[in-house]
């Protein structure tokens, strides 16, 4: 807690009359070096703020994702060890503080917005509204590791006028977060519908996302509704409304995230800037984090997956063959494969491709893409009853990903790996009838395992919420019998930070701050 005390103190201000997102950097300024904010100034500052969570970011990557996430839903491989399945302590807190790091500058967005006077708030609340929509997706996400945090009162130390002593923040319960989001994000999208945008804002210069596009921001907010209400949709709790509020927002598609074009990102535009995905490089080859798995790799071979050689590269000893590293082998045989010598075998098993991800600056931050929103209908669809829109979106989910990851590897700056042909109709017709909706009884694995393709090393905070609550794909794992954790966790512990820092909050949740507790989502 101690660290988003600080962090709230600061006030993050851009001296910014006109930003585009090519001269971000160039505005941006150090919130320990100013004193004075404005709402749309602060939102900036928040979307900078979260940068590291949403475009690949080496820390998140690095420390985060590959020795935990990416391990549990088998993304990529890696040579078996110790105690893999027990998440550190340097991935939890590192995500967890870059979280708190944007809830304190939105925090400040929020006491600027409520101390303007009417006049700048009616001005600026475009401004307020879509930042809420973004803080509420990152907040989702963090909920989605973790369960109950501190929310609600998090990142007041700067409104509290610096008195520790009563903001140290309590915790708010995983359903009372996704209930005050989920109320407000139906109010949001009411009010997007008939809010005017000022001629004189500069919101359009300022929004990151959306470039100031309103109706962008109001398929995004459906979008995200549709997003987490189908994740608690299991739960009872939230199954009445999810089911409601479904249908609700299924019956107007034109509020919805359903081509590319629409996408919900943050774009690279000047790699030289703090918003790139330079870090990405290091992050998966150094220690060779761009391995891919054999679960992954088959299911696209026996399918002929036209996304293949756009995700994937062969291995530099495999002649041209995809080859995914078994999870089964020993770590000293999966070791050998990956770096070994080629007369052994070294060298053979595929990565990432290169050109594609770890070596494009302009990998976008991907929020919620159509593919996404496509697979979310389709299950709905399916749960209704309604085979043929169900199918319908399902195969329209995995067009929209084939084009999605022709048009990152296009954006790409990086020719080392060559740019595969596009993939052509027959191709994706041929992948699609492979998949075999029809003849598959199991429809909701189809989907899970089209969200996990798709997710991949894009989202793999999404992918691991969606693996939890589906229970596909299903993986095997090597586990030694001095492992302390022999189960893939279902969710992350807290960082030690809070028994330290927040230690009488903390006592309320205390009895559940362990991998093996579920959420309340989690119910298969």
């Amino acid at each position: 807690m101690k660290k988003y005390f600080i962090i709230g103190l600061c006030t993050a201000t851009l001296s910014i009359s006109s930003c585009k997102k090519s001269s971000f950097d160039e505005f941006y300024r150090d919130p320990s070096k100013v004193t004075e904010t404005t709402v749309d100034k602060q939102f900036a500052g928040m979307i900078y703020g979260y940068r590291q969570l949403i475009v690949p970011d080496y820390r998140n990557y690095f420390v985060t994702i590959l020795p935990t996430i990416a391990r549990y839903i088998q993304i990529d491989g890696w040579a078996n060890e110790a105690n893999q399945l027990t998440p550190g302590a340097a991935a939890i807190d590192d995500r967890w503080s870059r979280y708190y790091e944007g809830l304190a500058q939105f925090r400040e967005l929020e006491t600027t917005y409520n101390n303007s006077d009417p006049l700048i708030q009616g001005e600026t609340r475009i401004f307020y509204l879509t930042a809420k929509i973004l803080f509420y997706d990152q907040t989702q996400q963090i909920v989605d590791l973790h369960g109950d945090i501190p929310w609600s009162q998090a990142g007041k130390l700067s409104s509290n006028g610096g008195d520790y002593s009563i903001s140290y923040a309590p915790y708010d319960t995983a359903i009372d977060i996704y209930t005050a989001m989920l109320d407000d994000l139906a109010t949001i999208e009411e009010e997007l519908n008939s809010l005017t945008v000022p001629s004189t804002s500069n919101f359009s210069s300022q929004d990151l996302v959306n470039n100031g596009d309103v109706e962008l921001w109001k398929k995004y907010c459906n979008s995200l509704r549709l997003r987490m209400l189908t994740r608690v949709s299991a739960s009872s709790q939230f199954s009445s409304r999810a089911q409601s509020e479904i249908a609700e927002i299924a019956n107007d598609l034109s509020s919805l995230i359903l081509t590319n074009a629409d996408n919900a990102q943050l774009d690279v535009f000047d790699a030289s800037t703090g918003i790139n995905a330079t870090g990405f490089q290091d992050a998966l080859e150094s220690w060779n984090g761009n391995i891919a798995g054999k679960v992954m790799i088959d299911h696209m071979l026996a399918n002929l997956d036209p996304r293949l050689p756009f995700i994937f590269e062969p291995g530099a000893e495999a002649d041209g063959r995809y080859i995914g590293l078994d999870q089964s082998l020993t770590g000293s045989v999966q070791s050998n494969l990956i770096t070994g010598p080629a007369a052994s075998g070294g060298g053979t098993i595929a990565i990432y491709n290169r050109s594609t991800f770890s070596r494009n600056d302009y990998f976008p931050g991907m929020l919620i893409s159509a593919s996404e929103v496509n697979f979310l209908l389709a299950e709905y669809f399916l749960k209704a009853g309604n085979m043929a829109s169900a199918k319908t979106f399902f195969e329209n989910g995995i067009k929209e990903s084939i084009a999605l990851f022709q048009q990152i590897r296009a954006v790409s700056n990086d020719i080392l790996v060559p740019a595969a042909a596009a993939p052509t109709a027959t191709q994706i017709n041929t992948y699609i009838n492979n998949v075999n909706w029809d003849g598959n009884t199991n429809k909701i694995e189809l989907i899970a395992y089209q969200k996990w393709l798709h997710f991949n090393m894009m989202q793999p905070v999404e992918n691991w919420a969606e693996v939890r609550r589906l229970d596909y794909p299903t993986f095997l794992f090597r586990v030694q019998n001095s492992d302390i954790q022999k189960t893939v966790p279902v969710k992350f512990n807290l960082p030690s930070s809070e028994q330290v820092y927040n230690s009488t909050n903390y006592q309320a949740v205390a009895g559940q701050d362990n991998v093996n507790t579920k959420l309340f989502w989690d119910v298969n």
